[in-house]
Parts: structure tokens; sequence; C-alpha cells
């Protein structure tokens, strides 16, 4: 065909093929982490070791993604045996974030009763250092995140394995495996330990660059448990609360301290955690959409202006479109992406757009189609297909589109 994808490509349709990651392309991939193994050590070939294995889990996602069970066993068992040859390694023992991305795969791969014995074997390992261990928090929220996409409802969750995980991690002792059941004294003293670490987090000034990007990321972390652990102990609207008191205290606190010590702090390392922080609220809204009754309203006024502020972020662009799809009214979205376009420089509005507009498409010629095979046109199609060519035309204009594959790519797979 004249070119090949390399690893991991968005996927697009050539037939009823879908382009993703071809075999040379893999090849290539793997022969440079390969290299680059041998040739680094200490902290960089552990940051290595995270990168090869976030890949690894990619690749997972997708075979999951597409449905494909047999490609997933053979994928599964290739980055389980990669996880476990990291974790061998003497330097490798005692890092959590390793060990987070195996208990990780193992839960992707369906093996939820292993994934849990390393939760806890990582947790228990951990130590004692609570709420202000950067990497017991992560650990945690990610294993109370997984835990809460297994409830069907909010019935009960008060006694659920994931408020016994953020509950423990208040008490900054070793931690003990989940025995069916969470003593509702505990779950009061977490509140007040979690209330009083946000305050203290919230409230606290950074003195170097190193202890920024740590704070940054350790703010998220907490944000991030305290707000799980109120919804499942109190609801969503005390979770809402969280993350808009920190969303807001992240935004009066970036350019104030940049103008009062003259360095780069609001710009910087802030806006990251204003973002992180943004994207746990709409994901949590988003799920508790799914296993309950809820106004779509919140979410959207929370993506658009999390949008606004930060243009390039993917997973909120793809939160956007899943739910503007449920909308028969195409015009507000539309304006929205004109706003946004106009007023930035990134290309994901654009890709995004267009993706909106041809799953519009998409769904109106489904509509139009009989089972025969024959069309009935009731709605005229070629606006759409109009409007789809102008959103090209104009993003190829854009200095970044011009140099931008993908968007060629589309284009002409479109035009074809």
């Amino acid at each position: 065909s004249g070119f090949n994808s390399i690893g991991h490509m968005d996927r697009m349709l050539r037939g009823r093929h879908q382009i993703g990651h071809c075999k040379e392309g893999e090849e290539f991939i793997q022969n440079v982490f390969h290299v680059l193994f041998q040739i680094f050590t200490g902290k960089d070939k552990s940051n290595l070791s995270i990168c090869w294995l976030q890949y690894e889990i990619s690749k997972v996602a997708q075979c999951l993604r597409a449905k494909k069970k047999k490609k997933l066993k053979v994928q599964g068992r290739k980055s389980k045996k990669l996880a476990k040859n990291f974790l061998k390694a003497p330097d490798n023992r005692n890092d959590l974030s390793l060990w987070k991305l195996y208990a990780h795969l193992e839960w992707l791969l369906g093996n939820i009763d292993d994934s849990r014995k390393v939760f806890d074997t990582a947790l228990h390992t951990a130590g004692t250092g609570g709420l202000k261990s950067a990497h017991l928090c992560s650990l945690s929220l990610l294993y109370a995140q997984l835990e809460v996409e297994l409830l069907e409802s909010l019935e009960g969750a008060v006694m659920s394995r994931a408020v016994h995980i953020l509950t423990k991690l208040t008490e900054s002792g070793l931690y003990v495996p989940y025995s069916g059941q969470v003593l509702p004294v505990n779950v009061l003293k977490a509140r007040k330990t979690y209330e009083h670490a946000l305050q203290d987090y919230l409230s606290k000034t950074p003195v170097s660059d190193q202890d920024q990007v740590s704070d940054a990321d350790q703010l998220v972390n907490l944000v991030g448990c305290y707000a799980l652990f109120q919804y499942l102990t109190v609801g969503i609207d005390a979770a809402v609360s969280i993350y808009k008191q920190a969303s807001e205290k992240l935004e009066a606190s970036g350019p104030q301290e940049c103008e009062k010590t003259g360095e780069n702090f609001g710009i910087q390392n802030f806006p990251s955690a204003l973002e992180a922080v943004m994207l746990l609220h709409t994901n949590l809204l988003r799920f508790h959409m799914k296993i309950s009754v809820y106004p779509l309203n919140p979410l959207r006024e929370a993506l658009t202006e999390a949008l606004k502020r930060y243009p390039s972020n993917q997973s909120l662009w793809r939160s956007y479109i899943h739910i503007q799809r449920k909308s028969h009214s195409a015009s507000k979205a539309r304006r929205f992406f004109d706003n946004v376009t106009r007023s930035t420089k990134s290309l994901e509005p654009w890709l995004f757009a267009i993706q909106a507009e041809q799953m519009r498409k998409k769904l109106t010629e489904k509509v139009q189609r009989a089972d025969i095979g024959e069309v009935h046109y009731t709605i005229p199609e070629s606006g759409l297909t109009n409007r789809i060519i102008a959103l090209f035309e104009h993003a190829i204009q854009s200095e970044n589109g011009a140099h931008c594959p993908l968007l060629w790519r589309m284009y002409l797979s479109f035009m074809v």
C-alpha cells in the first residue's frame, strides 16, 4: 500500500481490516527497547522498564477493545512474562510503580484474584507512609478505582473492598487485606484524616522545583482518593465538591504564586495537577451516570470547562464526543468546536470535530438504510459530507495540520 504504520497508531479502516500494530512496526519498537535496555542503568533503566510495561498494557487494552480473545491470550502471556522478568531484577523488587503496572495488567487480563494478591502484597511491603507516601496513594487509588468499576450500584458500597483500601491508607499502619467488612468508626476517622491532609496540602507552598513536581502529583492522588472515598460513603455531590474545592485552589494558587516568588510555580506544574484533577472529576461523573440515574448537564459543563483550558487532552475529547452522541442536536457541540479551534493551535480539537461529524454521518446513513440494502433518502446527506470536507480543509491550513500525517491519511481515506 506504499506505507507502513509503526507501532500504535490511531486505528483506521482499510476495507474490513483495521490498521493498528503492524508486524514491522512492532519489531522496530521491540528492538529499540532491547537496545536501550542494555545501555541504561539505575533510575533510567527502571523508568524505561515502566515505559515498556505501559506500552505492553496499551496493546492488551487494544486487544480488549477489538474483542480479539485469541490475540489477547498470546499478548497477555508475553506481557506477563516481561513484567515478571522486570520484577525479578534486584533494583526493581521494591519499585511500587512496576508492581502497580503488573497488578493492573493482571486485572485487564481478567485475573481479578491474582491482581488483588499483587496489589495486597505491594501495599503491605510499601510500609507505613500513609497519605504522605506518593507511591502508596497512587497504588491505593488505582486499586480502589478498579474495585469501584466492579460495583453495579452504590447500595452497600460503604462495606466494599474499595472503602477498605481507602480507609487503610489513612491509618499509616501496615496494610491488612480485606476481610469482608469495614468498621463505621474507621470510616469516620478516615474522613477526618483526609479532610486535614487535603487542607494541609492546599495551604502549603513548595520550596524547590523538585518539591513542586512531587507535591503536584501527590495532591492529585490525595484528591482522587478522598473524592472516591466520599463518593462511596456519602454520595456523588460530596465527591464533586472536593474536586471543585481542589480545582478552585489550584486555579487561584498558580498565577499569584508566580507573581510573588518570580518562579514558574503556577505555570509548569500546577496546571498539570489541575488537568489531572479535572480528568478524575469527569471520569467519576461518567461512571456515576453508568450505574445510576443522573443529569447530563454537570458532566457536559465540567468537560467544556476542562477542554477550554486543555484543548489537547485526548481523554477529555473522547468523553465529550461520547456524551454528544446521545444528543440529537449537533449545533451546541459545533459551536463549541468552532470556539476552541479558533482559540488554540492544538490539532486535537480539529481531529475530534472531524471524528464527531463522521460518527454523525455514519448514524444518519444507518437510519436511512433499509434491511434490503436500498437507501431511502429521508434526510439529504450531502450537508454532512460537505461539512466534513470543510473541516479537513481548515485543519490542513493550520501549521500543525499541514505537517500531520494522520490528518492527511484521514482526509484521503474519507475522500476515497
